[in-house]
């Protein structure tokens, strides 16, 4: 009889395992969605610098760099911790866009990213905001509490350089 108690408590453990880990796979799946985009921003954020030829999009670049790199060391950091693998390079959809903005003229060049920017730093914003809000893993909500403000201030800063890079843009 006791290797049937055994094995009943096997069969209750398992089945409600992936109920216990669906919250944490959410939770995973920020923290793989965060690397990769990090990784993109910041691989965007040094070509930017190459090749922009505007000084102030430069400048945004290298503030974008600094901060994602930041975030990207507390994100390693943090998953670490909690064993999980976090992808090393960007995804194939980042890595198109980094391709399409290498192949433009410098003119062109400042727009383009800097609408990019704009796109990547309002999907960040939601999903780090969500993850502040409603995440399981406490540490994992307070990154992105903590990180999301600075996102917000990234896209202030974008929409206000897409407005200044599209009159200028006109005026020449």
């Amino acid at each position: 009889m006791k290797g049937f108690s055994e094995l009943i408590v096997a069969v209750f453990t398992l089945a409600f395992l992936p109920t216990a880990q669906a919250a944490d796979s959410a939770d995973q799946k920020f923290a793989k969605q965060a690397a990769v985009d990090n990784i993109a921003e910041i691989e965007l954020a040094q070509l930017a610098q190459e090749k922009a030829s505007n000084d102030q999009v430069r400048q945004y670049a290298q503030h974008l760099q600094n901060d994602h790199q930041q975030a990207t060391d507390k994100l390693k950091s943090l998953a670490s911790q909690k064993g999980v693998q976090l992808p090393t390079e960007a995804d194939a959809k980042h890595k198109r866009e980094k391709d399409r903005l290498a192949k433009m003229s410098a003119s062109d060049f400042d727009k383009a990213y800097i609408d990019a920017m704009v796109r990547e730093h309002k999907k960040d914003v939601s999903a780090f905001e969500k993850e502040a809000k409603s995440g399981k893993d406490p540490e994992m909500k307070s990154f992105a509490a903590e990180v999301a403000p600075k996102l917000r201030e990234h896209l202030q800063q974008a929409e206000q350089l897409q407005k200044s890079v599209k009159a200028e843009k006109k005026s020449s």
